[in-house]
């Protein structure tokens, strides 16, 4: 196993054991169902556990859009929470006017045109922007053929420029292992470069690699610094994972109120996540306003975007009632979608059970056509 997979590896036993805490008025349940099923009356608090982030994987190559994706599974140290994601690579965006046509050609996709045009930036003004450019053609085989070795060069060669784009890059290659070994000493170096120059997808990693405490002696308080400053700058995986932080009291001083606050950032910028509990906190009341309508229009917008978390809760809402109006067909569909996903709920299969035949094939048949369409 290479020690990017052994760090996300790690990275994703947080994001699972991660819970938001509950308000004691809630008035149904909405906590996952565990080894005991609760009673079909009972009206606990609400404390969600969120999906593991996509999948525990090698760093992805550069994005083949001018949007990088978001990163991949976060580490949990000892007994502290952390935030899910994806590590991320970028795509270069340009700071003045010289590099709008290399960019604008970019953003059209027409790569060969881009690559020429950066080709000939790089050569004749030594533009570490071009040279990024170059290395997300090559790394993404963008009007040319994918040589990772060639996008190392030319992402150094702009790290070296102090382009913090290239920089951020080039460590994400040296975390995989791509256009040379694994590095990640060499990867720390660029992501701290990167950071200090205000990027943020560079504070988030090099945040992730202080939780994980294998490449860096583990400072959870150094990794709060690194994700507030990612947070700040609005990148959501980092809101989220400072959620986390500041409702357990993590690197940081306990801050329900704080916490909620970044789950709502993070949820406006389409954190599936952060939806799931930030409906919670409000459908509780916890660290905002009782908003029992906009949590349920959360939770269908998760549901929707095929959250299990999402879709069980929504699904409880709907068969009891409380919260929204009762739909037992249209909250069955859900719970039978959630449970294709491992997502079971005792309760819920007592309620599909106690269905009549005619609502229970409208149910299956819903959830049916909602598996067949994804």
């Amino acid at each position: 196993m290479t020690p990017e997979m052994k760090i996300l590896r790690a990275l994703s036993i947080v994001a699972s054991c991660l819970m938001l805490a509950a308000g004691a008025s809630a008035q149904i349940s909405l906590t996952p169902p565990g080894a005991e099923p609760p009673p079909a009356d009972s009206k606990p608090a609400a404390k969600p556990k969120p999906k593991p982030p996509a999948a525990a994987k090698k760093p992805a190559a550069p994005a083949a859009t001018p949007n990088p994706a978001a990163p991949a599974a976060t580490a949990r140290p000892t007994a502290s929470p952390a935030a899910p994601a994806a590590m991320a690579t970028p795509a270069p965006v340009p700071d003045d006017p010289n590099a709008d046509l290399v960019y604008g050609a970019y953003q059209r996709g027409q790569y060969k045109t881009a690559f020429d045009l950066a080709t000939k930036r790089a050569q004749e003004t030594s533009d570490p922007k071009a040279m990024t450019m170059l290395g997300e053609l090559y790394a993404n085989a963008m009007g040319v053929k994918r040589d990772y070795a060639k996008a190392a060069d030319w992402y150094k060669r702009a790290a070296d420029g102090g382009d913090r784009e290239g920089m951020f890059a080039l460590a994400m290659l040296r975390l995989g292992g791509r256009g040379g070994p694994v590095n990640r000493e060499e990867a720390v170096k660029w992501l701290a470069s990167a950071a200090k120059l205000g990027n943020p997808k560079a504070a988030y990693n090099l945040a992730l690699l202080y939780l994980d405490g294998q490449t860096l002696p583990q400072d959870l308080k150094r990794a709060a610094e690194l994700l507030r400053v990612a947070a700040d700058a609005g990148n959501p995986e980092a809101q989220y994972a400072l959620a986390t932080f500041y409702k357990e009291g993590t690197g940081v001083e306990k801050d329900i109120n704080r916490a909620v606050r970044l789950l709502q950032a993070a949820s406006l910028a389409d954190n599936v996540d952060a939806e799931v509990e930030y409906a919670i906190a409000l459908y509780n009341g916890t660290g905002t306003p009782k908003n029992e309508a906009a949590a349920v229009a959360l939770l269908r917008k998760a549901a929707k975007q095929n959250s299990p978390i999402a879709q069980n809760r929504l699904a409880r809402v709907l068969v009891t009632g409380q919260g929204a109006p009762m739909d037992k067909v249209e909250g069955l569909k859900w719970h039978i979608i959630a449970k294709t996903a491992g997502r079971g709920d005792p309760m819920l299969d007592e309620a599909l059970t106690g269905l009549g035949p005619e609502d229970r094939a409208k149910a299956q048949e819903a959830a049916r056509r909602w598996l067949g369409n994804k």
